[in-house]
């Protein structure tokens, strides 16, 4: 006699069966709000809020992107799976081959790239922290592990740490970035060397060095075959919206990672907006110095608050330590309800005392001041 349903049937699987066991615990990454929800919950209109949180280009880009996005000829089309248009201009501006770059939907697409087309369920990265936290996350993200060398006194990076963690680890990446975000720090080209003479490939993330006094390290890419180094069009040609940036990374290695990206992954707008924006240096190069001039103005003053103790800064932003027995969170909370002025707190316990506020316009470098100086009173 044949078995009853009930006893031939078995559970039907939940969906989270099939998700991957080690995404399962995975925290996910905590991004900036965007205006429109930070209008409706601090009850003011977006133009009535000061936002210094997410290191954005106030300014925005150049007139020509607005234009090129507003003439827009085949948003029906497919974008070109090589972005040659671009590539081809980002080749003439940083004296870099085309062959060598590669671009992506912002940077953080080609660090998950790299990591897909380097790491193995298991292998290692060397993480620096504070700094970017999507290296971890991504890391996450693809079954690696991590190694935390922290920073030295001034976030300086601690060199004869890394190479012991390498040493005993093996790991296969490590992630520096410079200017250092949160703190604006850079790496000497000492450091730099030492670092890029372990056995371990070299990811060298250069967001905010249009912001800087050190040159860029992208040209370096061709003569040293474990270097990899990311730029975006985020932060100084203010197209964060637009999720765009860019890589040189060694022949050895671009090749795998032509094979393993998204065949059309740069939208049509992205790229138009992006060579628009090289079409009009004059105007990068005002905006530019125009933020590290505000950029030492905002210094200054936050100098003056009592409870503040600001980090010098060579990035559109400025990492204060909160002292005096104020709260970080409380004082970030207070900027944000009563004065409409967003800043950056952490919740890691590296920067559970700290604040981030990016360099605005005069205006903004006023009222946030003026607002920190409410709290003094």
């Amino acid at each position: 006699m044949p078995a009853s349903t009930a006893e031939t049937a078995t559970a039907a699987p939940s969906a989270e069966d099939f998700v991957r066991p080690h995404l399962r615990d995975l925290a996910a990454y905590t991004p900036i709000e965007p205006f429109e929800v930070l209008s409706a919950r601090l009850g003011r209109r977006p133009e009535d809020i000061v936002k210094l949180d997410a290191n954005e280009n106030p300014y925005g880009p150049p007139e020509a992107v607005k234009t090129a996005l507003a003439n827009l000829q085949f948003p029906h089309i497919y974008p070109d799976p090589e972005t040659r248009r671009l590539r081809k201009a980002l080749a003439e501006l940083n004296g870099v081959p085309a062959e060598n770059l590669l671009v992506g939907c912002g940077a953080d697409e080609l660090i998950d790239l790299l990591m897909r087309c380097v790491l193995d369920p298991g292998d290692t990265i060397v993480d620096c922290p504070p700094t970017f936290t999507m290296y971890v996350f991504d890391a996450a993200v693809n079954n690696a592990q991590f190694v935390t060398v922290p920073r030295l006194k001034g976030f300086k990076i601690d060199v004869s740490g890394i190479r012991q963690a390498v040493q005993r680890h093996r790991p296969k990446m490590v992630f520096l970035t410079s200017p250092n975000n949160p703190d604006g720090s850079v790496i000497s080209e000492e450091d730099l060397q030492a670092i890029l003479d372990l056995p371990v490939l070299v990811v060298l993330d250069e967001a905010y060095v249009d912001f800087s006094e050190e040159p860029s390290r992208l040209q370096r890419v061709l003569t040293t075959p474990n270097l990899v180094v990311l730029r975006t069009f985020s932060k100084s040609a203010g197209l964060a919206g637009l999720r765009i940036g860019y890589g040189a990374f060694p022949t050895g290695l671009i090749t795998y990672l032509w094979r393993a990206k998204q065949p059309y992954n740069v939208s049509v707008a992205a790229e138009v907006a992006a060579c628009a924006a090289l079409s009009e240096p004059e105007y990068l190069e005002h905006v530019r110095a125009t933020l590290i001039q505000e950029r030492g103005r905002l210094f200054e003053g936050l100098q003056q608050i009592p409870f503040l103790e600001p980090f010098p800064s060579q990035a559109n932003f400025i990492l204060c330590r909160v002292h005096g027995g104020r709260d970080g969170k409380q004082i970030k909370d207070r900027l944000a309800y009563d004065h409409g002025v967003m800043v950056r707190h952490y919740a890691n316990k590296l920067l559970s005392g700290f604040i981030r506020i990016s360099v605005g316009k005069p205006e903004h470098t006023d009222a946030v001041l003026s607002a920190l100086q409410s709290l003094s009173d």
